[in-house]
């Protein structure tokens, strides 16, 4: 059966609602423009067109996928960060809106050596070495590279194959001097032949504890990587890690950043100070006023 555009919108629509699914009226439309190749305002010009039968059938197909609570952007297989366009499948963690907040201090640390507009550091207001730890579809470090010339990022992950997404990724925004390394957290970049170090370590590491991720969202749960997710027993596993092996790779006035859980301000900053190797440690917001970003800076007397 053919269908105006609208109703067969609004049909799907109330098949997401009917599964749970939370923006049910945003990812109907998302999904009818992935299919028709559109964009919002060309879905508006179209408003009035009449669907035919293999139209509704391809996009009711769609709808199933999601309905199954499979994430809109494992569907498309795009999400869009700080403007830019990121490819995403199961094998990386969806970047999030909240993480753009630590990109954007980033840079404002680059450009100004502010955070918020208070003096932080000028360590890489001439340019630096940037690690971007936990890497993913390389969200993070692909960005900074992208909106700051001045920076020289490695993208870094344990996983072969989230390395693969955050190459197609550098490739796909024109980042050509982003590196890639295959690691487990610090090992690659020590050794005898090899100590890296990097004016700013910035990571948005496994942080969930694994009895919170259990009540989590069935898209997240089931298809988002565990590996990405998992934080221990705690959640602060990673951060421990970090906490740890990082001052061995920062350069003197090297800057830390790390995305946190949304109770886990204290905790980390108590990590942080306590291996006696970082002062400056602060805690700042998202948009939505949470706790979401640790900063740190090496201490002087760290060599």
């Amino acid at each position: 059966m053919s269908l105006p555009l609208k109703e067969l919108i609004n049909i799907g629509a109330q098949q997401l609602r009917d599964a749970g699914v939370a923006d049910a009226d945003i990812d109907a439309k998302e999904l009818l423009c992935y299919m028709q190749g559109l964009d919002r305002v060309g879905l508006m010009l179209h408003w009035q067109d009449v669907m035919q039968d293999n139209q509704c059938e391809a996009y009711f197909d769609l709808i199933a996928r999601r309905a199954a609570r499979i994430p809109l952007q494992h569907i498309t297989g795009r999400q869009e960060f700080m403007g830019l366009p990121f490819d995403v499948n199961d094998k990386v963690l969806i970047p999030r809106q909240d993480t753009e907040t630590m990109v954007e201090d980033a840079l404002e640390l680059a450009e100004k050596g502010t955070l918020r507009g208070q003096e932080y550091s000028g360590s890489l207001r001439k340019g630096g070495d940037v690690l971007d730890l936990c890497c993913g579809s390389g969200a993070i470090g692909i960005s900074l590279a992208k909106l700051s010339s001045k920076l020289h990022v490695t993208c870094s992950d344990l996983s072969r194959e989230a390395l693969e997404v955050a190459r197609r990724n550098a490739a796909l925004n024109g980042c050509k001097g982003v590196k890639f390394t295959e690691s487990d957290m610090f090992a690659a970049f020590k050794g005898k032949l090899v100590n890296k170090k990097f004016d700013l370590i910035i990571s948005n590491p496994p942080y969930i504890p694994p009895a919170v991720i259990e009540g989590l969202e069935p898209e997240v749960r089931d298809h988002e990587p565990m590996m990405a997710l998992d934080g221990g027993e705690d959640g602060l596993d990673f951060y421990r890690v970090i906490a740890a092996g990082a001052p061995d790779h920062m350069k003197k006035g090297a800057v830390l950043m790390l995305e946190i859980g949304h109770d886990q301000r204290a905790a980390v900053k108590e990590l942080l100070r306590g291996t006696g190797r970082f002062d400056r440690i602060i805690g700042l917001t998202d948009l939505a006023g949470r706790d979401r970003i640790i900063v740190a800076q090496l201490a002087p007397k760290t060599k």
